[in-house]
């Protein structure tokens, strides 16, 4: 890059970034946020259709680009674009558009944001509705690992938010740790002048519930709190209500609704922060899943404890105690949540523990600053990294070339 050159780079979104309504649109923000405090010109293109709560990003100094799946118009626009960073969201879109990215703009470096690893995810779900539990072999030997692991290796650097992920990829498919970015959420832990403006324990009412209608481990996550949690924690706290805030809220969900048994199901809200702040406890009893909770790092900015499972706060808070409790089972899973309702000083100690967790997991400036140092080492020494990265190699010249011609085929048949 010429001296005072600014750094060109184009994210390629699987969908428009959505804050309001899931954790994978907060962290495409924080990332978007990161390369504008770099001093890069950032570029945002997806082929999805907007949504009503899709963010304006031009609004920030964002360009964006809607792109066409499968036409040769990207072509002519990376080559004029010519970005010295590609992001891809998520393995299907370097799937996509990597080959096109390798052809027509071979010197950008290539980066994966993988959010998280969508191979455990489906892994865990299709053991979760089977009854099983998860073996090592099943997620190394689904289809979409062998997809996800190849996109790791064609991409010159992978972003990975879950130190848990990390150790899954690196231990068990040995892919080399210099491929790979640890990336966790970046945040600003609250300060002093904010802790002293929230609402104390007294101040604070019922349990609140958040999700996503779209992401199969909220639907089952609230279905577990209507058929098996809630009724125990009623019958102690009869006056309690558990409130259920989401967007795209299936109807399955939306029949739950039972303001007489204090099940109250809310859907969207625009100020999520404002809702935590009121609740006293957050409930997640997660079943399946991978990466980090957007849900429960949005409690710990709000000073709301929280009840999770193991996978629920998977790759959250290192060796620190969690903001609340980790449970294996429902029964211990409601009697924690009825003690941390009604002990001010359990509330207390699990509210700072949040703290702790975002202050030494999640520090903003220490992460970004890692990230920005870790992007101009590799822009530095793109052209050896390509090289050591023999199995990349192989997979850029063999694996892609069926994505390719699959691609073109397409496109002339459109053509048509």
């Amino acid at each position: 890059m010429l001296l005072n050159e600014v750094n060109k780079i184009l994210i390629i979104g699987h969908v428009w970034p959505e804050p309001s309504t899931t954790a994978a649109g907060k962290r495409m923000m924080q990332l978007i946020n990161a390369f504008l405090e770099f001093g890069y010109d950032v570029t945002f293109g997806c082929v999805a259709a907007r949504t009503e709560h899709s963010l304006d990003l031009e609004k920030m100094g964002v360009k964006q680009v809607a792109l066409q799946l499968n036409h040769a118009s990207f072509d002519d626009f990376i080559q004029d674009l010519q970005p010295n960073f590609v992001v891809f969201d998520r393995f299907m879109t370097e799937e996509q558009f990597g080959w096109r990215v390798a052809e027509f703009a071979p010197e950008s470096v290539r980066i994966l944001n993988t959010e998280d690893l969508h191979s455990l995810r489906k892994s865990r779900e299709e053991c979760f509705k089977k009854g099983e539990e998860l073996k090592e072999g099943h997620w190394k030997n689904h289809p979409i690992t062998l997809r996800e692991v190849s996109s790791i290796y064609r991409s010159d650097l992978t972003l990975m938010i879950s130190s848990f992920e990390m150790q899954l990829l690196t231990h068990e498919a040995n892919v080399p740790e210099s491929l790979l970015k640890y990336l966790p959420f970046m945040l600003n832990a609250p300060r002093e002048e904010q802790l002293a403006c929230w609402p104390n324990f007294d101040q604070r009412r019922d349990f609140v519930c958040v999700g996503n209608g779209k992401h199969p481990p909220n639907v089952e996550a609230i279905g577990t709190l209507k058929k098996t949690i809630w009724h125990i924690i009623r019958q102690r706290l009869p006056k309690a209500k558990l409130c259920i805030y989401g967007a795209y809220l299936p109807q399955q969900v939306l029949e739950m609704h039972n303001p007489k048994e204090g099940f109250v199901v809310k859907g969207w809200v625009e100020d999520l922060n404002a809702v935590l702040q009121s609740s006293r406890v957050l409930l997640a009893p997660i079943q399946f899943g991978a990466g980090i909770k957007g849900k429960l790092v949005d409690a710990m900015l709000n000073g709301t404890p929280s009840i999770t499972t193991p996978i629920g706060a998977e790759g959250m808070h290192g060796d620190f105690p969690w903001a609340g409790a980790i449970c294996t089972d429902w029964k211990s899973f409601a009697q924690s949540a009825i003690e941390l309702y009604t002990d001010t000083s359990k509330w207390q100690d699990a509210q700072n523990q949040g703290l702790e967790i975002l202050k030494n997991q999640f520090p903003k400036s220490k992460i970004q600053s890692s990230l920005k140092k870790d992007l101009e080492e590799v822009q530095e020494h793109l052209k050896q990294r390509r090289s050591d990265n023999l199995i990349g190699r192989i997979l850029q010249q063999q694996g892609l070339a069926a994505t390719k011609y699959m691609g073109k085929w397409i496109e002339e048949k459109n053509k048509k």
